[in-house]
């Protein structure tokens, strides 16, 4: 009897009201070839993104003590440890083109060039990205391939500024052309899966679910046990967010106009959004919906106040102004790599094929300096999570001797999802042909 076979790119269809609703599948064995490495048409899907936050880290809690696979993760690294496996650890480098240290630490990371200075305020610089940054990098090699080109998502409040997009976006086209990243839960929510625009009380009081219920249960009797319960487990996780949108009273209502988490005691609800809005892209990338993303935790220079850690004022004030060792700073630092580790670790818990999306993803994570309380660019944070579907090794600290260009984990990440970098990345001083020795397979 021959396999029952299911094109990638399948959607669960149905209507709500008078707006077409389209559920997007994960990844189902009846999508996968014999050996389930691949899709039936001979993709390997791998995705890249970008997971931001900013203001640095204390590298005297960050600097893993040994290296290759024997490395030891320090307490702002143990978050991870969940995850390690996936995890390449990148010290010792250096953003080579750096003058101004926030904008040249986020330009740098982000487009391996030069920030573009438009301007000048107070006693600082305004300015933006003179490249595309890496995620739109990826995009552009992936653009056709997934319904949405990218997807942008932003976890903490914007804090406001007045030294260009450098500090305001992380996704850029181009000088001054950026990408958004979205930070309410339902907004992304409704992007992903569209909702009626103005609906009746009825109607409105329906899952998207329920829109497409005739054909979940079509589908079910057409595929095995296995995708049966894939699709269950699915199909419960977006019933699941729902429920966490949903407005007081409403006990499973699509998100059309829901409340996004409010604020708790005057503060944001940093867990509780950065878990909606990871579920969500996690579900989107498994669904294949697109295979280039960015996340920004915290905006560079962030003023985000982490009171879930005791923080009474904001993180940039507090790097400049805390007294040594920056305990509190410590701390933000521990709560951001605990956020990281819920994504990833999501990704990691995704079936897909013989593995898992994160075996499938190249994640870059970063930030725009190397400590807040001295504002350098050396000795430069970096991580690389995901396996690149097998082109990456995992579980790798590389420690560069000689303040290797930072330019280079770029190159290697673009390398590792199968985006083609022939002639090199980045611009004059931030230009480099090899990537970082060790990591690809």
């Amino acid at each position: 009897m021959s396999k029952f076979a299911l094109n990638r790119r399948s959607f669960l269809r149905g209507a709500l009201g008078t707006a077409a609703i389209a559920v997007a599948l994960p990844p189902l064995e009846a999508m996968f070839g014999s050996h389930g490495e691949a899709y039936a048409d001979g993709t390997t899907p791998c995705r890249f993104g970008v997971w931001f936050w900013g203001n640095g880290v204390r590298r005297a809690h960050w600097i893993p003590s040994g290296t290759g696979a024997d490395w030891v993760a320090g307490e702002e690294l143990a978050p991870l440890e969940g995850v390690r496996p996936w995890m390449h650890v990148l010290t010792g480098m250096e953003i080579k083109t750096a003058t101004h240290p926030h904008h040249s630490g986020m330009a740098g990371i982000m487009t391996g060039a030069r920030y573009q200075q438009v301007g000048t305020t107070r006693d600082t610089i305004v300015s933006t990205f003179a490249q595309p940054s890496v995620d739109q990098v990826a995009a552009a090699h992936f653009a056709g391939q997934t319904p949405f080109r990218s997807l942008e998502i932003g976890i903490t409040r914007h804090t406001g500024t007045d030294e260009g997009t450098t500090f305001e976006a992380l996704s850029h086209n181009g000088p001054n052309n950026v990408n958004q990243s979205e930070r309410s839960p339902s907004a992304f929510f409704e992007r992903l899966f569209g909702s009626p625009p103005e609906p009746k009380v009825d109607a409105a009081r329906r899952s998207v679910l329920d829109a497409v219920s005739e054909q979940t249960r079509s589908l079910k009797n057409r595929v095995g046990l296995r995708d049966r319960e894939r699709l269950d487990q699915h199909l419960e996780s977006i019933r699941s967010i729902e429920l966490r949108l949903a407005t007081p009273g409403a006990a499973c209502t699509i998100p059309a106009r829901p409340s996004d988490p409010g604020d708790i005691d005057g503060q944001q609800p940093i867990i509780e959004n950065n878990q909606l809005l990871s579920d969500l892209m996690v579900m989107a990338l498994a669904c294949d919906m697109t295979r280039a993303f960015s996340v920004m935790f915290s905006q560079a220079g962030s003023g985000v106040v982490m009171s879930q850690i005791g923080a009474q004022n904001g993180l940039h004030y507090l790097c400049h102004t805390e007294a040594q060792p920056q305990e509190t700073v410590h701390r933000a630092t521990v709560f951001t790599m605990q956020q990281l580790a819920y994504f990833l670790e999501r990704l990691r818990d995704t079936p897909e094929g013989n593995g898992n999306v994160l075996d499938n993803s190249v994640i870059l994570c970063t930030t725009e300096l190397s400590e807040g309380s001295n504002h350098t660019n050396d000795e430069f944070p970096i991580l690389i999570a995901g396996k690149g579907a097998g082109r990456l090794r995992g579980n790798w600290h590389y420690r560069s001797g000689s303040k290797r260009n930072a330019s280079c984990a770029l190159l290697t990440s673009l390398r590792a999802a199968g985006v083609p970098v022939d002639g090199g990345f980045g611009v004059a001083e931030g230009h480099v042909t090899e990537g970082v020795p060790g990591l690809e397979l």
